[in-house]
C-alpha cells in the first residue's frame, strides 16, 4: 500500500525546520549506504547524529505521531529517526531497493524495515526533476509533493529519485517496523479503521454495525501483531 499523508508539517514548521537543517554542515550521503547503494546514489546528507538532525528529526517523529492518518496506515512499532538528504544539481539515486534491516542508532538493536516515508521539505516548484518514482504491482509512481506532505509505501518497492536539473531538493527519510509485518494485511486494517470511522460519525459509536466492526478489526489485529 502507497499513502500520500498531507500536512504532515504546517508551513510554518516547514520554515522553521528548514532554517535548522540548512545551517548544519551536510556530507556524502553514502556515509549511510551499503555497497550496492554507493553505486547508485549521489546526493548529501546530515550525519544522523548532528544536533540538527536531532532537533529536526524528532519534531517530525512527533508530527507523525499525531497524525491518525499515519498512525491508522503505518500502526507503527519503532520508527527509526528520521535522515535528511539533498538533491542538487545533476544529483539523483537510481533503481534500488531498501536494505530490510538497520540499525537503530538509539539501541543498538536491529530492526525490520517494513515502511519506507518520504517527508518533503522543499515546494515543488523550487526544482526541477527529483521526483520521486516507486514501482509496486500497480505500476509505476511519480511523487513530488508539496513540502509538509509525505509519502508512506513499502520498503521492499523499487524506487529511484529522478537527476535534479534545476534547483534542489531537501527531503526527511527514514523507515518504520510496523506492528503487523505483511502489506496486505496492513493494508486491511486500515481499510477497515476507515470504514469504522466513516460509519461512527453516520451512525455513531455505539450502532451495532461499528461496535461490530471495530471488534473485527481488533480481532485481526491481536492475530497478526507481533509485539
Amino acid at each position: 500500500m502507497m499513502l500520500q499523508i498531507p500536512g504532515v508539517l504546517p508551513k510554518a514548521e516547514v520554515a522553521r525546520l528548514r532554517a535548522v537543517i540548512d545551517a548544519a554542515e551536510w556530507v556524502d550521503g553514502n556515509v549511510t549506504s551499503g555497497h550496492q547503494a554507493a553505486l547508485a546514489k549521489a546526493n548529501r546528507q546530515l550525519p544522523q547524529t548532528s544536533p540538527a538532525a536531532v532537533e529536526a528529526g524528532q519534531a517530525i517523529v512527533r508530527a507523525l505521531n499525531a497524525s491518525p492518518l499515519f498512525m491508522a496506515a503505518a500502526l507503527p512499532r519503532t520508527i527509526l529517526p528520521p535522515l535528511f538528504n539533498s538533491y542538487g544539481l545533476n544529483d539523483g539515486f537510481a533503481d534500488h531497493i531498501d536494505n530490510a534491516v538497520r540499525m537503530n542508532p538509539a539501541t543498538g538493536q536491529p530492526i525490520r524495515t517494513d515502511l519506507s516515508i518520504t517527508v518533503f521539505l522543499t515546494e515543488p516548484d523550487a526544482y526541477d526533476g527529483g521526483e520521486l518514482l516507486v514501482e509496486d504491482t500497480y505500476g509505476l509512481h511519480e511523487v513530488k509533493l508539496a513540502a509538509g506532505d509525505a509519502i508512506l509505501y513499502p520498503a521492499s518497492s523499487l524506487h529511484r529519485v529522478t537527476p535534479i536539473t534545476r534547483g534542489a531538493r531537501i527531503s526527511s527519510f527514514f523507515w518504520i517496523q510496523s506492528l503487523i509485518r505483511d502489506d496486505g494485511q496492513r493494508a486491511l486494517l486500515f481499510d477497515m479503521d476507515l470504514a469504522i470511522q466513516r460509519l461512527s460519525g453516520q451512525l455513531g459509536g455505539a450502532d451495532p454495525s461499528v461496535v461490530g466492526l471495530t471488534g473485527a478489526y481488533h480481532n485481526l489485529l491481536r492475530m497478526w501483531a507481533e509485539v
